[in-house]
């Protein structure tokens, strides 16, 4: 409880001391926010942000009011699709902590969204002159003028709207499911190749593996077949293997382990 009263109030602090920085009448920005004094990257060639799977932020999920509006962010972003007016965030949010515990980078590609779930990826459309980014929700804001969505100062640069401080957008959520199903895969264990009888041979008949020159790797994949499910064929000793060298006066031997499993009674394994 006490946690979302301080996120609240962290939330409302900023609101009311900013949050928003297109000009105001006179030419200053809202709150004292500005665009930053000195640009220490080519803002044209930062790169979009990399939408991958991440698990939603400990903190900023909850529900929470701001300037009198309570706000219930949503559990999920798939299909989410919005319209209206963006603005942008810069120096004086610079370095602070963002709503999900990330600090504030206006040189990345991150926004602020009142409700989308933290972390969202987002592809924000200017709608007057179709430049388009992708950017990382991992802030709440804005709360002032029906605002959706508030950019990093190098997302609006590449939207082209640091200028007039607003711009006509749409956001369209980018799917998690991919990134669910990557990661999902990724974590799953693999199995070991199947291992199949050859379609012809009389009952009784083995099936060779493999064939080790060491000892000790055929029996870690003895193991594995007999893990796997598999008979396996006790490890019988050595053969050894003759094979004519350049020279016919010397011949090479090769010790060899074979794993075989076994017996079929059919041609099924």
């Amino acid at each position: 409880m006490m946690r979302r009263q301080a996120q609240s109030a962290f939330l409302l602090v900023a609101a009311l001391l900013g949050g928003c920085s297109s000009p105001s009448p006179d030419g200053g920005y809202y709150g004292g926010d500005r665009p930053p004094q000195h640009v220490p990257v080519d803002l044209a060639a930062i790169a979009d942000a990399q939408p991958r799977f991440e698990p939603l932020s400990a903190t900023g999920n909850s529900p929470y009011r701001a300037l009198g509006k309570s706000y219930h962010p949503l559990a999920s972003a798939n299909g989410y699709t919005q319209r209206g007016i963006a603005s942008w965030y810069g120096s004086k949010f610079h370095g602070r902590r963002t709503s999900s515990g990330e600090p504030y980078d206006m040189f990345a590609m991150t926004a602020a969204h009142p409700r989308l779930p933290l972390p969202t990826y987002v592809r924000v459309t200017n709608l007057d002159n179709g430049n388009a980014v992708v950017v990382k929700v991992n802030d709440r804001g804005p709360f002032l003028h029906n605002r959706i969505i508030d950019l990093s100062y190098a997302a609006a640069y590449k939207l082209d709207i640091t200028r007039r401080g607003t711009g006509r957008v749409e956001i369209r959520a980018i799917d998690r499911a991919p990134q669910l199903n990557a990661a999902a895969a990724a974590r799953a264990p693999v199995p070991p190749p199947p291992v199949t009888a050859p379609p012809t041979g009389a009952p009784g008949m083995v099936l060779q593996v493999g064939a080790y020159a060491n000892r000790g790797n055929a029996n870690d994949m003895r193991q594995r077949l007999q893990r796997a499910g598999y008979r396996v064929v006790p490890l019988s000793d050595p053969l050894t293997d003759s094979a004519d060298s350049a020279d016919s006066t010397r011949r090479q031997q090769a010790t060899v382990y074979r794993v075989q499993v076994g017996p079929f009674t059919s041609h099924r394994a």
